[in-house]
């Protein structure tokens, strides 16, 4: 009877029973991440709009800056987060270890105080922490097991990002897959895109307004094409020296200045002493005026690149809080605005693909980032945009933003390499134990 069609539907209702049940079980955690990540987002979006706004209204809150980064390391010192970062979102869903809710609000007052003083930070830092946090101690709330704790961090990462960006489809992708670049944890697809789309709902009923810029790309042409792709090859070459000025300056400063307090101190004079010596604000901040610039204006400044990228690396390794994303987008676009034209490229479009492929460098992630493309640009470059960004992201070698990052198949060849980011160099061999079932 077992074997009989009695048998074989109640095996099916059994199995059923179970999606069903796995489904709901995700939708409503999703619910619950999506709209406490919204809100949290969109609170956090608002805080750090009025503090650029504020910073607008009174220049003299630049020289605030080191008081703030006094604050920043008390407050982490006071909540016990002190060290932690985008790293440890990244090691709780790939190692399952544990995170203190206190990263939450220590994340959240350090980016709008180094918003309000003038630090050169982008957002997508707290985004993923703030909402990699909520995510985690949502999950520990229903009581999930390690695995679905990781999925659940996921969820609430994504959710954030969206909520901030409005970009619910890259968010997705993006959770899923740059933990361990090579794989995508197709179970997380769903829970990460519901909780996506609810904190876009959530954010958009609370005013936050999706990121968006309106560029008209060329038409599909094969000589155009070439050209893209020898900016998708320069672009690489921008994400290798932004990935790595960030890592050095972090690193430089921590050694020669182990003090967190002085640290903060010297970082945030030195940052204002730049913006003097410029003459310019547009590298304090998030800088989304002069992204919003190069891509719909075809205008930026020959040396704008360089400068946000020297900028952000101070602000950041001198311990300011805020995300590598945004400057990376206006280190990319800028450099696109003004290295498109002298390879025949219109500047607005070359802006465009150039903050793509800067990104999609940066982080390794390159379905993410011609999905970002679509949400930020629309489709009508689509092929351009694959173009660049996976020049890019095979160019761009084993550098990225995030060192616990792992990629875990080579760029060269389909080999399992299992390596963290920035510390594997191609043509290296790695030796794989038989135990992991690596495949050669």
């Amino acid at each position: 009877m077992e074997n009989g069609p009695t048998g074989r539907a109640l095996a099916w209702l059994v199995h059923t029973r179970l999606y069903i049940q796995a489904l709901a079980k995700w939708l409503l955690l999703a619910a619950v991440t999506g709209v406490c990540c919204g809100v949290i987002g969109a609170l956090f979006h608002i805080g750090v709009h009025h503090a650029a706004t504020l910073r607008g209204e009174f220049p003299w809150l630049l020289w605030c800056l080191p008081l703030a980064g006094l604050v920043i390391v008390g407050f982490y010192k006071l909540t016990k987060t002190e060290g932690m970062g985008t790293n440890n979102i990244l090691d709780v869903v790939r190692l399952g270890k544990p995170l203190s809710i206190w990263l939450l609000p220590a994340i959240f007052l350090g980016t709008v105080l180094t918003h309000l003083c003038g630090g050169s930070a982008g957002r997508e830092g707290a985004a993923l922490q703030m909402g990699g946090t909520i995510g985690f101690h949502t999950g520990r709330l229903f009581r999930l097991d390690d695995r679905d704790m990781r999925t659940a961090t996921m969820a609430g990462m994504a959710a954030f990002f969206t909520a901030l960006f409005g970009t619910p489809l890259t968010a997705t992708v993006f959770a899923i897959v740059v933990i361990s670049i090579g794989v995508m944890y197709h179970a997380a697809f769903i829970p990460c895109l519901a909780a996506s789309l609810v904190a876009y709902w959530v954010s958009l009923a609370m005013g936050v307004e999706p990121t968006r810029f309106t560029v008209e790309m060329m038409a599909p042409d094969g000589v155009m094409m070439l050209r893209v792709a020898v900016l998708g090859v320069l672009c690489a070459l921008v994400s290798v020296l932004f990935c790595g000025v960030i890592h050095l300056a972090e690193h430089q400063l921590k050694r020669y200045i182990p003090n967190a307090w002085l640290r903060a101190a010297l970082g945030g004079f030195a940052v204002v002493a730049l913006t003097y010596l410029v003459g310019s604000g547009d590298y304090n901040g998030a800088g989304m005026e002069v992204i919003t610039a190069a891509v719909e204006r075809g205008t930026a400044h020959p040396a704008a690149f360089v400068l946000k990228l020297l900028f952000t690396a101070v602000t950041l390794g001198a311990g300011f809080k805020g995300g590598e994303v945004v400057p990376s987008f206006f280190v990319g676009a800028t450099f696109g605005c003004v290295m498109g034209p002298l390879l025949g490229i219109p500047a607005g479009p070359a802006a465009a693909l150039g903050l793509a492929a800067v990104f999609c460098g940066a982080t390794n992630c390159p379905i993410a980032s011609i999905f970002l493309s679509i949400e930020l640009f629309g489709d009508g470059g689509l092929l351009y945009f694959a173009i660049a960004c996976g020049i890019s992201y095979m160019l761009s070698g084993y550098s990225g933003l995030y060192s616990s990052q792992t990629i875990l198949y080579s760029k060269l060849k389909a080999q399992y390499i299992n390596v963290h980011t920035n510390a594997h160099h191609a043509g290296q061999s790695t030796q794989v134990p038989e135990k992991t079932g690596a495949k050669e």
